[in-house]
């Protein structure tokens, strides 16, 4: 997402807004968790402050589709992101830029912070862990840790 800063470097502004709709290729999915990201939005400003350099202020909403962590089926996770910092230093930090140009990409300061929203784990609604057992395996809860087996309830009276 290339914003034109040209307007605060030669001073005829203090500040530019922007307000786009971003798809991310799935290629670029393909190396996190993500499965999707839907309705992405960033809105923000960038500030010319009286040190001469630039503040960068994102507001990134969407949705993010994760696999459940019980079912593995899909899962949308609202999100919003509020960013605020000196656009210099949030770009050295990503992408070890050293100078602004007229134009800056700020969608790798945008995807590194939608990349630190990715939560652990996420859990469907319709999920049912009580269902959750297998051959030779079950999900034991509270309740049912307490019950002491049968066979080994013997040993008990040996000690």
């Amino acid at each position: 997402m290339n914003i034109d800063i040209t307007s605060l470097k030669t001073r005829n502004n203090n500040v530019v807004e922007f307000s786009n709709s971003l798809v991310f290729p799935k290629e670029k999915l393909d190396e996190t968790e993500l499965k999707d990201l839907k309705n992405v939005e960033v809105k923000g400003s960038i500030k010319r402050n009286l040190t001469d350099t630039f503040d960068i202020t994102l507001n990134i909403q969407g949705i993010m589709v994760l696999p459940c962590a019980l079912t593995l089926k899909p899962v949308d996770y609202p999100f919003t992101i509020n960013v605020e910092g000196n656009l210099e230093e949030l770009l050295q930090e990503i992408d070890n830029h050293n100078t602004l140009g007229n134009i800056v990409d700020i969608l790798p300061i945008i995807w590194e912070n939608i990349l630190m929203e990715i939560p652990m784990r996420v859990i469907s609604d319709d999920a049912n862990i009580d269902e959750a057992h297998g051959e030779g395996w079950q999900v034991i809860n509270d309740l049912e840790a307490d019950i002491i087996n049968p066979a080994l309830e013997k040993l008990k009276d040996l000690l």
